[in-house]
This record gives C-alpha cells, structure tokens and sequence, in this order.
C-alpha cells in the first residue's frame, strides 16, 4: 500500500564535510515517523516527503538535523534582490571557498619545507628536526582545525566519519613525533633519517612522522579545495540559467511607463519591452510586432516573429521592434524557473548508484577505525616495533577517507544535468539515468512531435491556364474570414504568397455549413471548400484535378477544390506538415539502437504516410488518447524497454507509463510534468541528444564508482602490510576525489550532434 504524500520539504544542510555525513543526517531524518529524506552532500541540501498525518512539522526537522550535530535551515524564498554589486552578490560560497583558500596556502607554504627536509637527507642539518615541528605544528592545529572540529562534534554524538579518520591519523602522527622528540632520541642533535615509501622497521624513539602529518592536512585540504571549486563550476550552469532573466520591468500604469524590479510584477500587469531588452516574464503580445531571440533559453538559433495574440518566454530577448506584453505567469511559475526546478531537482535526486553508495559509507568509517585498531594489534602481537605498528595504522586511517565514493555520483549528476540545461534537455531525477541504459524502443507521438501539430498548405494543383498567384489570391481572401484550421492553413499562404502581405476583402461572404465558403473577391464568384461545395453548383474538378484529389487523400491530407466564375479551378492539399527534422531524428535514433514506433489516433493512411516520410517502419494508427498507455504497456509486456516521445495532454499518462518518458518542451505542462526528461525545443533530434547525454553521464557515474571503490579495496590492504607511507596514503586520498571531480567535469565538453 503506497503511503499518500502531503508535502516536501527542501532543507539546506550546513557544516557536512564528507558523504558519511550525509549519510548520517538522512538515517536520522528517516527515523521519524512519516519522513522520507535524501541528503546530497554535493548541494547540500535535504529532500523530506511527509507522509499524511505524520504531524511533523518544518521545526521538527531541522530540530532533528541540529541534535545531529548540523545545521539546518528552509531556503529563503525567491524574491527581488539589490543589484550584485551592492549585496556583494553570492558572497557566502565565495567567502567559505577563499577561506578553505587561505588555510591551503598556509598549510602548502609551512608543510613543504618539512616534507623536502623528511624527504631529502642532505637537507637534514643539526636540529632540524625542530624546525620541522615549529613548522608543521601551525599546519596540524589550523590548517586542520576543520577535520579535528568536525570530528569532536560527531564524537559527541556517537558518531564517525571521515574527518574522524583525518583527525585521527594526522593527530596520531604528530602526537608521536612529539612523543619522540622530547622523550626519545629523536631529538638529539644531529638525528636524521631517510625518506622511504615503505614502513622503516626501526625503533620508534627516534623517527619522527611531521611530514606526515603535515603533508597529509595538505593534499586533503587541497583535495576539498579542489572539490569545492569544481562543484561551485558544476552549478554554473543552472546558475547562469537562473541568471537569465531580466532584473527590471517597464510596467505600464494609467499608460506611463514605470521601471520596477521584475519581483513586483503581477499576472495581468503590461510592461513594454524595447529593441535589445529581455522579456520579463511568460506573456502574452497585446501590442506590436517584432522578433524575439529566444537561443539563449533554447538554443534555437532563428529569432521568431511575434504579433498580437502571441505568447513569449521570459529571459528571450526582443530582437525587434517595441512591444506590449501582458503577463500570464510570474515568479516561480514561469518557464525558466520550472527549467532550473527541474534541473536543481535532478541535482538532489540520488541514482540507484549513489544510494547504495550511501549505505557503504554510512559503515565504511566504523569499519575502518576497527581495521586500523586491528592492524595496531596485529604489528605489536608479532614484535615488528611499536613503530611499524603505529605507522601501518595510521595509514589506513588516512588511505580508507571514501570522498571519492560521496562524490561520484552528485558530481557526475551535477556537471551532466547543468549541461543538459545548457543544451534545452532537462533531466527531471537521476533515476532516469538508469532508464536510458536499456531502452531500446522509442514510440514518436505523430501530432506536434514528428508533424509540426499546425495545419499547412503543402500543395497547390492548378488547372491548364490558370496561375497560383490568383489562386491563392482568390481562395485565401474568403478562407481569411473563416476560423476553421484548414481556412486558416490555406489564409496563412495566400498572405505569405501576396506581395502587400494583404489580401482583399471579399463581399457576399458566406459560410456553407460542412461544405466549405463562398463569396465574391475582386469581381469574381469564388468557391472554396469540399468537391460537394462545387458539384452542387454543377462546377466539376477536370480528370487532373480529380487526379490529385485522390492522391492527396490516399496519403492521409485534405484536398480543398477551388472554384470560380462558374469552373473548377484548383484543388489545395492542406495537412499536418513533417517537421523537417524529424526524418534526421529518426535516424539518429536508430544509431542508437533504438527501434521507432508511430503511435497516433489519425486513420491509417495519415500515420502510413508520415511514417513512410521519416523512415518509420512499425505504426499504430487511431488510438484513443486513454488507449496510448496500453500500447505502451502492451509493448513492455512483449519484453521491450519503452521509451516515450510526446507534448500532448494525451500523452502524459503514456509518458509516465513508459520506462523513458521525454516530453517536447513546446507541449502542454501536463506532458513535461509526467516526463522524466523534457527537451526545451522543439526539435526532435533532441531525443537523440537527450539520451546520449544521459547515458554519457550514467557512464561517468559508473567510472567515478568503479575508482573510488577500486582505489579503497586495492589500498586498504597495502596500507595495512605496511607498505604505505602516511603521506602516500594522504596524497592518493586526494588524488582519488580530485579524480572523480575532474572525470565528471569531463561531461561539460559533451556537444549534440551537429
């Protein structure tokens, strides 16, 4: 029985320092009655769903979050900001990644010099040994005071992670050299000792271990450091999506013309929006014409001409004349912000990779604690030194810190959604990832997926002697009169066709119900509509125009006979015209091992002709819109992986039916919101692009899961024979996270096809 959910809840999460952390917060959260959370460390953020009557509250919550040992708080809402310069713009990271800076440098600028004299023996002057601790002592008390603070507040709660492992292997090496240099021989002058990648087996007295402790804190400090600078770049892109829209309005009131911030606009207000500015929000064009570049938001590359009655995005920009735009949407309902909702939503989401992921390291950092004890034991029980014993521990403590296996899949998920955005595809959870692996048939809704969704006139068939240019003259002037679809595909081109872009006005006009118009137009008696229209008035189509009658019915179109001054004339074939893209999207489809299906509820013959056009071999023709999710169910239960392609509100239960649903960007919301991807234009041969992206960065997930597990299986045992150094162990820690960050970083280079 699904439990009925009543409200989510986002939570920014603040003081995690690794994936444990995470992982420790979301147990606790999942501990309450009626709570389902996920915690990203990568955002840092909390995803809570209520169930109903759970009767926790929002202060419940984050209560939970603060007895854990962390800090919580509900994101502010949206609302008009100050200009950057005067708040300073996004000062909070900035301030948190130049702090992490500062405390790099210094650690780099003191901890080089004691790992060249640990390492170089020429080096070792008399008493340099304490030089070296006067040197490493800043770097293990503040460089790494993060690690110790975070790991004595866990402590406090009962808990491990892995600073704990960081605090515990960079104390346990300073604290023996400290040991060693003023109770043992250590300090003596003239001591020195070798730099060697394996565990000396000598007495413990007289080694010093500050080039550990040292060069540890740094390559982990440079480790997070890099870590946070590349997830600051992997939001970017939905940063900069964000950052699309206009900062200001002119709104219109009692006709003047007043600049207001964007925040105070109202749906049903009118601004004006001049040549070059942004539109300011979803609208509708009450007032002028001109064209509007909608590429930064779509990527389309031709500007679209708009006119009164038109909608328009907000963020596009006005690439022509002055116009008035009413404001249907505003605020968080507008389509750029459902775009980065959806995009910020698959950053928090966690593929089925990253969960289990989550549960290793939940038990990963006890684990190691009690291996490190272990190999502490087992080197002191076969008499190898204190030394050896104490070393071989501390570098499985260091060489176990998992950040790599935290950060494989929210880095990847992160980089390939923002891309994703960058290129019109949305990516609505991470567990769409998965889907795209096996899906291997792809059924294409015909109306306004494959076809364009508008009736057009596609060819005009003229009579001997007669011009297209009269023709089009004649019929579109009555048809400009009519609403019906067809009169109005017939309009359209007779406009477009007529050099003043005006058609004339006919007189007499009148509508012949279920048979078509008729009037008089310039002078002459002019019928346009079925063959009936004219054969009533004894006007007969001549064998040729009844020729290409047949033919443009057989392939599914509608012939329009056009008739004047007592003949028949001409026939227009007006259909739902194929998008010219979509036969490329077919094919790149097939690349990609996908099987095309046309589903659609027109008769036979249309699908058959459009099929037959894109390349479409299998079609399954006049399905009612509740029937669609049954064929694609009917498709599962012959064994095949679905995915489906639809902008309809027919659709939207097919799409949500099917392993994949992809929803066309230019479809209704009910459709996007039932689709796990949603592809901003248009354009078919999106799909494709959508599905490589995606399985793009399900295999990144996949290499950053392979090498963080790889890296602590094979080292782990390395460490524990002691045959790692302390600071090796350090260095290949940080290099693994850096690693995963920069493979998923990888995903910003992907481009779509051409």
């Amino acid at each position: 029985m699904t439990t009925a959910i009543t409200e989510h809840i986002e939570l920014e999460i603040g003081g995690m320092t690794c994936a444990s952390c995470a992982a420790r917060i979301e147990k606790k959260l999942n501990r309450m009655d009626g709570v389902s959370a996920t915690v990203n460390y990568a955002t840092e953020k909390a995803q809570v769903a209520l169930a109903q009557g759970s009767g926790v509250a929002t202060a419940d919550l984050i209560a939970t979050v603060e007895r854990t040992g962390y800090t919580a708080a509900v994101p502010a809402p949206p609302a008009p900001e100050p200009a950057a310069e005067e708040t300073g713009g996004d000062r909070a990271p900035d301030d948190a990644l130049a702090a992490l800076r500062r405390r790099l440098l210094t650690a780099l600028a003191l901890s080089v010099p004691v790992v060249l004299m640990a390492m170089v023996p020429a080096l070792q002057f008399t008493n340099w040994q304490w030089l070296s601790l006067t040197l490493a002592a800043p770097v293990v008390v503040h460089s790494a005071w993060p690690f110790h603070k975070a790991a004595w507040t866990n402590l406090r709660h009962g808990a491990a992670t892995m600073d704990t492992l960081i605090s515990l292997g960079t104390l346990a090496a300073f604290g023996w050299s400290l040991w060693a240099l003023f109770f043992g021989t250590a300090g003596m002058p003239g001591m020195t000792h070798p730099f060697e990648p394996t565990i000396a087996r000598t007495d413990g007295s007289g080694s010093i271990y500050l080039e550990a402790a040292a060069g540890v804190t740094t390559f982990i400090l440079a480790g997070r450091y890099f870590e946070a600078r590349a997830k600051r770049k992997a939001g970017a892109a939905l940063r900069a999506l964000l950052e699309l829209g206009a900062k200001d309005v002119a709104l219109l009131r009692d006709g003047r013309e007043v600049r207001v911030p964007v925040g105070e606009l109202r749906t049903g207000d009118r601004f004006v929006v001049r040549p070059g500015e942004k539109i300011a929000t979803d609208g509708r064009v009450v007032d002028g014409a001109s064209a509007v570049d909608a590429s930064m938001l779509t990527g389309e590359s031709v500007p679209v001409e708009v006119s009164p009655g038109d909608t328009v995005t907000g963020a596009t920009v006005n690439a022509g004349g002055r116009l008035v735009v009413e404001a249907t949407r505003v605020g968080a309902d507008t389509q750029l912000a459902r775009m980065a909702r959806l995009v910020e939503d698959a950053q928090n989401g966690k593929a089925a990779a990253q969960r289990l992921a989550d549960r290793i390291s939940a038990v990963f950092v006890p684990v190691v604690i009690a291996l490190a004890v272990g190999t502490l034991g087992y080197w002191l029980g076969t008499g190898q030194g204190a030394v050896a014993a104490f070393t071989a521990a501390v570098a499985v403590l260091i060489i176990a810190c998992p950040c790599a296996l935290g950060l494989a899949t929210p880095t990847a998920l992160m980089v390939g959604t923002g891309r994703g955005a960058q290129l019109g595809i949305l990516l609505k959870g991470p567990e769409v990832l998965e889907s795209t692996r096996t899906v291997d048939t792809v059924v294409l809704d015909k109306t306004g997926t494959v076809t364009t969704g508008v009736m057009t006139l596609t060819g005009v068939h003229l009579a001997d002697g007669e011009s297209r240019e009269q023709t089009l003259r004649l019929a579109g002037a009555l048809e400009h009169s009519s609403e019906h679809p067809i009169a109005r595909a017939v309009a359209t081109a007779a406009e477009a066709a007529e050099p003043s872009g005006a058609l004339p006005v006919p007189e007499d006009f009148a509508a012949v119900p279920g048979l078509g118009v008729q009037g008089v137009v310039d002078g002459h008696a002019v019928l346009v509509g079925r063959e009936r229209l004219l054969n009533d008035r004894s006007l007969h189509l001549p064998p040729e125009l009844a020729a290409a009658r047949n033919e443009a019915e057989a392939a599914g179109a509608t012939a329009v006979a056009v008739g004047w001054d007592g003949a028949a004339r001409a026939v227009l074939v007006v259909a739902d015209a194929v998008k010219p893209t979509s036969a490329e999207a077919v094919r790149r489809l097939r690349a990609l091992g996908l099987t095309p299906v046309l589903l659609t509820g027109d008769n036979k013959a249309v699908a058959e002709a459009v099929a037959a056009e894109v390349g479409i071999d299998e079609v399954i023709a006049e399905v009612l819109p509740e029937d669609k999710v049954a064929v694609v169910e009917r498709l599962q239960s012959e064994g095949r992986s679905v995915a489906m392609v639809g902008d309809g509100v027919n659709d939207a239960a097919a799409l949500a039916r099917a392993d994949l649903g992809l929803a066309m960007g230019t479809g209704t919301d009910a459709a996007i919101e039932a689709g796990d991807l949603t592809l901003v234009r248009g354009d078919l041969r999106t799909t494709a692009d959508a599905i490589r992206l995606a399985r793009a960065t399900l295999g990144t997930i996949r290499g950053n899961l392979f090498w963080a597990f790889g890296y602590n299986v094979a080292a782990l045992p390395l460490a524990a024979a002691g045959l790692l150094n302390p600071m090796i162990a350090g260095a290949a820690m940080a290099c693994s996270s850096v690693f995963v960050v920069g493979n998923s970083l990888r995903l910003r280079r992907f481009r779509a096809l051409a």
